[in-house]
Parts: C-alpha cells; structure tokens; sequence
C-alpha cells in the first residue's frame, strides 16, 4: 500500500469565451470594478433561466479529446445544493455521474514526465461561483467582500483518480496539463486564477482531507508537501486524521481548517429543470479532433513511428503548427521527413520564437526547396532567411552556382602546408579552427559547409 495517496479536482476556466456559461454577460471579469458584469441569471435572481453557452461545449470537448477521455453522447446538467456567500442562488449548476446522470466525458488519462500515467475518472462542465476578498490573510481577516463578476462564468472539472503519490508527481500532472492546454490554444497562465485545483491527500489508509482552490502547480507542490507532514506527524502520534476541508495560506505556506468535510447526500443533487441536455455528435467530435490535430502524446507517438529521433519528436509534437507543417511536407515528399524534422525542430522553431509566428504557409513548394538543398546551404543563418522568404511568400530561390570545395582541394591543400609547421604541435581542434579562419577569409563564409568537410578530410591524410 502507497503511504501517500494524492487526487486532484483541476478547475480550468475556459479563457476563450466572451461570455458566461448560462447568460451573455462578459466574461472580461478581471481588473473590472466589482458587480459590474452581472445580471439576473448569473446572480440568481428569483425567475431568471439560464441558456447554455453553445461554444463552451466546445471548447469542453476540446480538453476532454486532449485527456484521451471519452465523450458520452448525452450528458446532463444538476443542481449541487450548499450554502456559501458567493453562491447567490445557494446552488450550483454542474454535472453529476450518479443518479442517471453522466458528465462530459469519463476514463481519460494524462502521462507523467516519468512516464506514470494518471487516471482521469471524469470531466464535467460547471458554472464559476463569485469571488470572496479576505481583508488582509483568510486566517486573520475582519471581514470579507463579494464580487459576482466570476459568477457564472465557465469551467471544466478534470477529476483524476489517487494515482499519484508525492508532491512532485501533483505538481508535475499541473505542469504537462497546463502545457497541454497551452497546446490547444487555452493559453491559461495569461489569466489569474484561471486553474485552480483542488488537491485530495489521504496518508496510510488514512482519511481524505481536501484542499480548496490552489492556484499554480508550485503552490500545489507546497500544500502537498505540507499536508503530507501535517497528516503523518498526527499519525505517528496516534492522533486521528479528521475528514475535513482545509485551504492553502499562500503566505504562511500552510493549511489551516476551513470546514468539515461534506458527505455527497448533503450536496442534495437533483437534475436542473431549466436546461436541456446536452448531446454531442460523432461529427462535432470529429471535427473538434480536426481542429487540435490530436493531443501531444498522439502527435509525439506518430512522429516516433515515423523513424524521427525522440529529441526532434518532443520539439515538434509540442507545436501544434510545426506538426502541420511536417505532415504536409511528409505528403508532398516522404524522403524529405528526416531533414524536415531536423530543420522544422531546429530553424523554423527558432524564426517562430524570434519572429512570433503563429501561422505558416498552406504552400510548402517553397520549403521543400530549402529542404531538398538544405546540404547546399552554408549555414544557419542562411537557412533561415531562405525560410522567412518562405513564409512571407516570396520565390524562393537556391543558389547552386557557388563552387565546391573539392574543386579548390589542391588550393586548400597548399594553404594548410603553408602554414602546417606553426601549427603541427598544437592540438587537433586548434589547428582545425586556426586553418578555417584562414580558408574563410579567402573563400567566404558562404562555402563554410563545404571547407570543414574538405579541410577534415585533408588533415586525416597528413596523420
């Protein structure tokens, strides 16, 4: 039996929508004065009726096929009944897997970078509650404010089962989610507080103590770190863990009690009257795949069948562009993956950062010229501006007329007896890099490629 047993409840804001889940206020929430984007609906005044958010099913689904999870055909919509101040209709709008209800999406997965894969038992859209403001620390605060901004606005809930069990795991499942969210376009670290995670610990068997609403795998790491000692100090001294909800103190850097646990008969779920199910189609399902082009383990396992070495693998597959790019050229000529990869992983992956491109061309000809003469060219620098041709669509044109450096060996071959006496007693590289000052000084750099390869060649000769 594990000691530790760690299961997180990761709530990520869908940061690409205008509007709420259930009504069309903004969902610009942050930096806005307080209360000011609210309306009936999403502050639960007495009549109102929500309206689902066609695109936030969307944008569900999305992290649903990134988790390998498997969407159900129908889903439903349920009321969590509890009493909280930024709850203002004193329940919750969410999905529930009991009761003949099913959520978004079950049984998906997420691999470590150990490669341990985490089990994910069940995805589920929700609505944000409001935001309560602490005077000063939770602990020491006088009072508390509410704003009803985030109320309302839409989340997805990622439930893993306890598969994991140490504070490096739990953060490290937070940072390759995080990534893989980026990689699907949900660029969350531009929002504060848009993943929060709850983090479930149990240690030796022991009780559940739940922590609310962590926000970063860092402050993740360090709750875990010291619930675990918390639970196993209490342990050892014979002292009982109590089922309990704790929350994070980010300044103090520890939990401290917020309430009993509840009992899921307490939240007193019933179906949502005012909503529809949800269904989803084989085709939105399809056409959803077609826009993210898989997940990142999908593409890095197709690049390793493709013969493509695991450093250059990683590099494209984490880029969702490259990885189309590679596709399309892997189409166009199959002889050309090898160099593809190299020169999509390295160059254009550079030009990309450097230039901030999001977009390349649909037209690779282009690029598969610079591929085709990619030995040809002399160096990186290069290689790149024929690349920025490419992508701004002008021709791109190679130039073959540059002479080789086998047709100047005899030339090169008296350069380096010249000069070989001054230098014979140095070491091997010293040498190579004192001659090659010299032979690009006379050649130019531009045949760089070609000189190393002769110059090698004619210093192995006069071992």
């Amino acid at each position: 039996m594990n000691e530790v047993k760690i299961g997180l409840e990761v709530h990520v804001q869908l940061v690409n929508l205008r509007t709420k889940l259930f009504c069309s206020c903004s969902s610009d929430y942050r930096g806005k004065p307080p209360n000011v984007n609210v309306c009936p609906v999403c502050t639960g005044l007495p009549g109102s009726m929500p309206s689902l958010n066609k695109k936030a099913v969307e944008e569900a689904l999305k992290i649903a096929i990134l988790l390998n999870a498997q969407p159900y055909p129908v889903s439903y919509f349920f009321r969590k009944s509890y009493f909280y101040p930024d709850l203002p209709k004193n329940f919750q709008i969410t999905q529930y897997d009991k009761a003949g209800g099913y959520p978004l999406a079950h049984d998906g997965s997420l691999k470590l970078t150990s490669g341990k894969v985490v089990r994910i038992e069940r995805i589920h859209l929700e609505e944000d509650p409001g935001r309560i403001v602490y005077e000063g620390s939770r602990a020491t605060a006088r009072y508390s404010l509410i704003d009803y901004n985030r109320s309302g606005i839409a989340l997805v809930e990622i439930v893993t089962a306890p598969d994991m069990s140490s504070a490096e795991e739990a953060r490290d499942f937070v940072e390759r989610l995080t990534q893989g969210l980026e990689d699907i376009g949900m660029n969350i670290k531009e929002f504060e507080g848009a993943l929060r995670v709850d983090v479930n610990v149990s240690y030796a068997g022991g009780e559940r103590v739940e922590i609310k609403n962590i926000t970063g795998a860092s402050s993740v790491e360090k709750a875990v770190i010291y619930e675990v000692f918390r639970q196993k100090t209490l342990y050892e001294k014979g002292i009982r863990v109590e089922r309990e909800t704790r929350a994070w103190d980010e300044k103090r850097r520890i939990t401290i009690s917020s309430r009993s646990k509840e009992f899921e008969e307490e939240y007193r779920y019933m179906p949502e009257p005012d909503l529809p199910p949800i269904v989803i189609s084989e085709s939105l399902i399809e056409r959803i795949k077609d826009e993210i082009k898989g997940s990142y383990e999908q593409r890095y396992e197709s690049l390793l069948k493709d013969g493509i070495n695991e450093e250059l693998a990683r590099k494209i597959s984490s880029n969702r562009e490259l990885y189309r790019i590679y596709e399309l050229i892997s189409s166009e000529d199959s002889s050309l993956k090898d160099v593809a990869a190299s020169v999509l992983a390295n160059e254009l992956s550079y030009l990309m950062k450097r230039d901030s491109i999001e977009r390349l061309p649909d037209d690779v000809s282009g690029l598969v010229k610079i591929l085709m003469n990619y030995d040809r060219l002399p160096d990186h620098s290069t290689v790149v501006e024929h690349l920025r041709k490419w992508i701004r669509g002008e021709e791109v044109v190679i130039k073959t007329a540059v002479p080789e450096a086998e047709d100047l060996k005899k030339e090169i071959e008296e350069i380096v007896r010249e000069n070989y006496s001054r230098i014979k007693d140095l070491e091997y590289n010293k040498k190579f890099e004192y001659l090659m000052g010299i032979l690009i000084r006379k050649y130019g750099k531009e045949r760089k490629k070609a000189l190393v390869s002769a110059l090698a060649e004619i210093l192995s000769e006069m071992k």
